[in-house]
């Protein structure tokens, strides 16, 4: 398997920067995920990794070996489409078998080989059948057996569900999550969808306009979003921000909105102008007792949980609180924020300010 480490990747398409300095490290056996909007530049980073595009200007090493003017076919690496990509005149066995086949593999040992590839994928009942005649999940493993059947040093995948319906998208996640750790395969992976990447990474980088906003575990990307894209692009319902005015120096330990002051991490820089306090749905409580107040606009039932949309002075926001809590549209409550868990933004910049809650994740990020 393979290290793979990305300095200051540029892609120029023209006049058009598609991605600006990306520099990240995906380490040897990590299930890496590739997150953001289309149009983000993450399709043209893996494209550069892979070989099939050429960066402009940047280094892509794997293995401590630089291979970015090198062509595809002497990186050693697989590629999975979102659309498969079969050939329609071989069954599943050709198809798995043919990358060996090309290799020249003696007969004996390309048999074995996509015999083992089926075992792994659970595909041995239709290595005869035709591709044309299957099932969305049962292609994207053919595709799936195809790329890992000549151990190659990494697997690069863009979007390879995503032709796939709700059910057998989230059935083949787990299937290839599940793979990914019985191989120890270096995996790096494409996705629009946040909850896709937040369920099968190890890491993430959050890209938007081919700038990497955030790099790191997903759950210090829930927790502490480095900018008010990352705040808003992950979670669902996406983090609140209650926008102010004001000025906050290095050591503030509180803001004040209104009549009412909330606690927040110790801060490790200062910013002025307008701001916004970031906190989680599920960092709020409704507390008659609070004194920043809101009124309830909406109640949406989830079973356990239910979100309260609360329209507040500075700004909507939503509340995840147990379903059991009575909670009618129109009333006036008060509003309490934990503490530990807000994060302070500074809106000219959109970056998050310097905190102790995230000064450890801003500067592995």
């Amino acid at each position: 398997m393979a290290r793979i480490e990305i300095r200051n990747l540029r892609k120029d398409f023209g006049s058009f920067n598609a991605v600006k300095s990306s520099s990240f490290v995906i380490e040897d056996g990590e299930f890496f995920m590739l997150l953001g909007p289309s149009g983000c530049g993450k399709t043209t980073t893996l494209r550069m990794i892979a070989g099939l595009e050429l960066p402009t200007s940047g280094e892509i090493l794997i293995d401590g070996e630089e291979v970015s003017q090198r062509p595809a076919s002497q990186r050693d690496i697989a590629f999975v489409f979102q659309m498969f990509a079969l050939y329609p005149h071989m069954n599943v066995r050709r198809n798995i078998a043919y990358p060996l086949v090309s290799q020249g593999l003696p007969n004996a040992q390309v048999t074995a080989k996509v015999a083992e590839v089926a075992r792994i994928l659970g595909i041995e009942d239709i290595l005869n059948r035709p591709v044309g005649g299957l099932s969305g999940g049962d292609r994207q493993r053919v595709a799936l057996g195809r790329a890992i059947v000549r151990d190659p040093k990494a697997f690069l995948m863009d979007e390879p569900l995503g032709a796939l319906d709700a059910e057998f998208r989230e059935r083949m996640a787990e299937e290839l999550r599940a793979l990914h750790d019985r191989m120890g395969a270096t995996t790096v992976y494409v996705t629009h969808d946040q909850l896709e990447a937040m369920q099968m990474g190890d890491k993430i980088v959050v890209m938007n306009h081919g700038v990497v906003e955030q790099f790191g575990v997903p759950q210090d990307i829930y927790d502490w979003p480095a900018s008010l894209f990352v705040a808003d692009f992950i979670g669902s319902p996406p983090m609140n921000v209650l926008r102010f005015d004001g000025a906050v120096s290095p050591g503030d330990g509180a803001v004040t909105l209104g009549d009412a002051r909330f606690d927040i991490p110790a801060l490790r820089e200062g910013a002025n102008g307008t701001l916004g306090l970031g906190v989680r749905p599920e960092h709020i409580r409704l507390d008659d007792a609070a004194p920043y107040r809101g009124v309830v606009e909406a109640v949406e039932y989830l079973g356990t949980t239910q979100i309260v949309t609360l329209d507040t002075p500075h700004g909507e926001i939503k509340a995840r609180t147990p379903s059991d809590q009575p909670v009618q549209a129109g009333a006036r409550t008060g509003i309490a924020l934990d503490p530990r868990r807000l994060s302070l933004f500074d809106t000219a910049t959109g970056r998050a300010l310097r905190s102790a809650g995230n000064e450890r994740v801003l500067a592995h990020g």
